[in-house]
């Protein structure tokens, strides 16, 4: 049997999503939090999860959790998706919308991968628009693209991955007006933008918002929500697998809802200290910084990059190195980490570019 004859030739013709093996002391480079949670935090999780029953399949679509985030958010039940992470609920968009010959899935370039990769697999083909010079949305080129080829669904990330800031809000709104396909703007790093369309949710409804705790010190838990209109996520809800959400993710996940002034407050330490990062960065000669919304800064390196990444490594410290020949050609993405990692990172860069 020769396995290449059945499968897709999208899946074919790409590598699987690169995650970054190398162990090192100081890891920089997947955009998590670098604050364990407090004590206590962890001490109720312990307890709440003493009585999980493993013998039995978890509440199917978590129902619990959809009450919670819909409290918190201030939107209806019927308005949020639970996913096993904001991947899963990409997913789940991308196999309910209708594929084109002429592209149906669009977002600017680069971003997050996982849209072009899930658009792929599922069958999409895609229409990718150059982000222009200043890390800033094309926007004349993707609204040329919304009226002549008619895309089904529009992935905006906000802030941009791994750019890290915010699109102009007035052009997200001039493609949120120009489209009648679903716009799906990804917060999943507004906590340390302060910012976020979700207040009008109902001004628009083509506008989906994705949200995740994976950036506010629950990683392990994998849970995205989705927030949309009830006609959409009723028709979404059909998608999703019954038990997609494991009882441990559920149950932590509840506990942010009760709990999410004290996980915030780590999401401000890390804003604190992503400007002191910049700053350094910016203070190091051969190295300039780009502003960032998020938790994680993405810098040029204008001295042989790939030697400068190799040589973090072996100093101990991990980053997002980009093997683009594009517009990331000499960038590295940091993401911002305790008050001693984000020093020893400084040092350690200072040290490599002096050629210790």
């Amino acid at each position: 049997m020769n396995i290449e004859n059945i499968i897709k030739n999208a899946v074919l013709s790409q590598e699987a999503y690169p995650v970054e093996e190398t162990s090192c002391r100081i890891k920089l480079d997947a955009n998590e939090n670098p604050y364990p949670l407090p004590q206590f935090l962890r001490h109720m999780i312990s307890e709440r999860l003493k009585d999980v029953s493993l013998n039995r399949y978890p509440d199917p679509g978590s129902p619990g959790l959809r009450r919670d985030f819909a409290r918190y958010y201030g939107v209806s039940e019927d308005m949020i998706l639970i996913g096993n992470g904001s991947d899963e609920l990409i997913n789940i968009l991308l196999t309910a919308v209708n594929p084109s010959l002429s592209g149906s899935v669009m977002f600017p370039i680069p971003t997050f991968a996982m849209y072009g990769i899930v658009a792929l697999n599922s069958g999409h083909n895609t229409i990718e628009v150059p982000l222009n010079g200043r890390f800033g949305l094309d926007t004349d080129a993707m609204l040329d693209a919304i009226a002549d080829k008619k895309p089904a669904i529009i992935f905006l990330s906000y802030p941009n991955n791994p750019t890290g800031r915010c699109f102009d809000r007035g052009d997200i709104e001039r493609i949120l007006e120009a489209s009648s396909s679903l716009v799906v703007l990804d917060e999943a790093y507004c906590n340390f933008s302060g910012k976020t369309f979700l207040p009008d949710i109902d001004r628009w409804d083509n506008l989906v918002i994705l949200r995740t705790l994976s950036k506010v010190g629950l990683a392990a838990l994998r849970l995205g929500i989705l927030i949309g209109h009830p006609v959409l996520v009723h028709q979404l809800n059909k998608i999703r697998l019954p038990y997609n959400v494991n009882i441990f993710s559920q149950v932590v996940g509840s506990l942010f809802v009760e709990y999410s002034g004290d996980f915030l407050a780590l999401a401000d330490r890390v804003v604190s200290g992503r400007k002191w990062l910049f700053d350094e960065l910016m203070a190091i000669e051969g190295i300039t910084p780009y502003p960032s919304d998020a938790n994680f800064i993405l810098f040029s390196c204008f001295m042989g990059k790939d030697d400068v990444y190799a040589r973090l490594i072996d100093k101990g410290v991990l980053v997002k190195n980009f093997a683009s020949t594009g517009i990331l050609g000499n960038c590295m993405r940091v993401t911002v980490g305790t008050e001693e990692e984000n020093r020893e990172f400084i040092e350690s860069l200072k040290s490599v570019i002096r050629g210790e």
